[in-house]
C-alpha cells in the first residue's frame, strides 16, 4: 500500500513527472538504435558472432552494449569508449598539471573536461571502430554471405555509423543527467545489463525443468533466494560508511545567546570508495595474461574466466586498484585543510597534517575489507558457475554487471525521494502532510 502511495505521489509532482518520462524516452530511444545492425551485414548470418560472444570477457562487454556487440548493431560498441575516455581524463589528472589546474577551476573547468572527455571518446572510436569491423569479418567466423556489401564503402559507412553511435550514446546519457533522473551514463549500461536478464533466466529455467537430475523449480527458488541474498550484500557494501566525527569550535555570539556549542559533524569514509572502478581496470588488464596464454602453453589455465588462477590473479588485481584509485580520489590532505578553513577539528586530533595522517590511516584501514568484499562478490559468478549454473544467468550474481545495477539503481532512488522530501511527505512516511498542504 506504501508503495502505490508513493508511486500515486510521484505523479503527482509535475516536474518529478516530466523528468521521469524523459528519461524513460531516451532510455527506449537508446535500446531501439540498439537493435539497428550496421548497414551491409545480413542480421540473420550473426549465430557464430552471438555465440562467441555469449561468456568470457566479451560476453561481459555484450552485455553493457545490451546485446548490441553480437547483433553488428551501429551502437555495437556503446557507451564505452566513453567511460574509457573518462578513466583516462581522471588518471592524467594526476600528472598533468593543466588538467589539476581544470579540476581546481569549479563549473568551468569541469565543462572543459567534459570537452577533453568527448573529444578523446571520438579517438578511441574512431580506434575501436576498425578493429570491431576486422574483428568480425575474420575472428569470429562469419559466413561470407553475412556480409551484402565489401570493399572501401562498408568499411568507411561501418566506422562512421559506429562512431556516431557512441556519440549519440554519449548525448543521451548527458541529457538524461542534465534533464532526467539519475546518471544517465550509468542508466544506460544498466539498461543494457537488464536488457539481458530475461533471456538469462530463461535459459536457466529451461536447463533446469528440462533435466531430471538439474534440481527442477526448486533449484530454481533456490538460486533466487541466493540471487537476493547476494543484492544485499551488494546494497551494504555501496552504502557502507564509517562516520568520523568532527567537532566545530564553540563560537560566542551577539543576542540573548551568547555562548553557542560547537555542533558535532561526521565525515563519511565509504568502505568502497572506489566503486566498480577497481573491477574495470582488472579486466582490462586481464587481457594481457589471456592474450599471453594463447602464445605461451604454460599458462594456459588464464584463458578460462572461470578457472582458479584466473579469478585468483584477477581478485588480487581488484584489491590492488582499489588501494589506487581510493588514493588518487579521496584527496585526504585537502579534505584536512578544508576541515580547518571552516573551524572544524576531529576530536583529540590536531587540525593539519595530523588530521590527514588520521583520516589516511582510517581510510586503508576500512579498503582493506571493502576491496576483499568487492573482489569477493566479482568473482563470485565464477563459483557459480561450478555448481551448474549457466554462465550468463552467473552474471548477475556478482562482478561489474551487480555492482553496477546496485548502485544506479540506489542512487536514482535518493534522486526520486530528494524530490519527495522537497514536496510531498506522503510518500514517505505513513503519517505526513504535504508541504503545500502547510501554505
Amino acid at each position: 500500500m506504501k508503495l502505490i502511495n508513493t508511486l500515486r505521489d510521484i505523479w503527482k509532482i509535475e516536474e518529478l513527472k516530466q523528468k521521469l518520462i524523459l528519461t524513460l524516452g531516451l532510455i527506449v530511444v537508446y535500446r531501439f538504435m540498439a537493435q539497428v545492425p550496421l548497414p551491409g551485414i545480413d542480421p540473420l548470418q550473426l549465430t557464430a558472432l552471438k555465440s562467441q560472444t555469449s561468456e568470457g570477457l566479451l560476453g561481459l562487454l555484450n552485455a553493457f552494449t545490451g546485446g548490441a556487440f553480437s547483433r553488428a548493431s551501429i551502437m555495437a560498441l556503446g557507451i564505452m569508449p566513453y567511460i574509457s575516455a573518462s578513466i583516462v581524463v581522471q588518471l592524467m589528472g594526476i600528472a598533468v598539471p593543466y588538467l589539476q589546474k581544470l579540476q581546481k577551476d569549479g563549473e568551468s573547468g569541469r565543462k572543459k573536461i567534459t570537452q577533453i572527455t568527448r573529444w578523446l571518446t571520438i579517438g578511441i572510436t574512431l580506434v575501436q571502430a576498425p578493429t570491431y569491423i576486422t574483428a568480425i569479418k575474420t575472428q569470429f567466423g562469419l559466413p561470407e554471405q553475412a556480409f551484402l556489401v565489401s570493399g572501401g564503402a562498408f568499411w568507411f559507412s561501418s566506422i562512421i555509423l559506429l562512431t556516431a553511435g557512441t556519440i549519440f550514446a554519449m548525448w543521451l546519457g548527458e541529457r538524461i543527467t542534465d534533464k532526467g533522473v539519475g546518471n544517465g551514463i550509468s542508466l544506460l549500461i544498466t539498461v543494457g545489463i537488464i536488457a539481458n536478464f530475461p533471456g538469462a533466466f530463461m535459459q536457466e529455467l529451461v536447463s533446469k525443468t528440462s533435466n531430471a537430475g538439474a534440481g527442477g523449480f526448486m533449484m530454481i527458488l533456490l538460486e533466487i533466494f541466493v540471487w537476493f541474498v547476494v543484492i544485499l550484500l551488494s546494497v551494504l557494501l555501496v552504502t557502507a560508511v564509517r562516520k568520523i566525527a568532527v567537532q566545530y569550535a564553540r563560537r560566542t555570539v551577539v543576542g540573548d545567546i551568547k555562548d553557542v556549542t560547537g555542533a558535532r559533524q561526521y565525515i563519511p569514509l565509504k568502505l568502497n570508495a572506489a566503486g566498480v572502478m577497481p573491477i574495470i581496470f582488472a579486466q582490462a588488464i586481464m587481457f594481457l595474461p589471456v592474450a599471453l596464454a594463447r602464445k605461451f602453453p604454460a599458462l594456459s589455465e588464464l584463458q578460462d574466466m572461470n578457472g582458479l588462477w584466473y579469478n585468483v590473479l584477477f581478485a588480487v588485481l581488484i584489491i590492488i586498484f582499489s588501494y589506487f584509485y581510493t588514493a588518487i580520489t579521496i584527496p585526504t590532505n585537502k579534505m584536512a585543510d578544508d576541515l580547518k578553513r571552516s573551524g572544524g577539528f576531529i576530536p583529540g586530533i590536531k587540525p593539519g597534517s595530523d588530521t590527514a595522517e588520521r583520516l589516511d590511516s582510517v581510510l586503508s584501514r576500512i579498503t582493506f575489507p571493502g576491496s576483499l568484499f568487492l573482489a569477493g562478490l566479482s568473482i563470485l559468478p565464477a563459483i557459480i558457475v561450478q555448481f551448474g549454473v549457466q554462465q550468463s544467468w552467473a552474471m548477475f550474481y556478482g562482478g561489474t554487471s551487480l555492482i553496477i545495477m546496485v548502485g544506479v539503481a540506489i542512487d536514482t532512488i535518493q534522486q526520486i525521494n530528494s524530490y519527495l522530501l522537497n514536496s510531498h511527505y506522503d510518500g514517505l512516511m505513513k503519517t505526513g502532510t504535504s508541504r503545500k498542504s502547510l501554505k
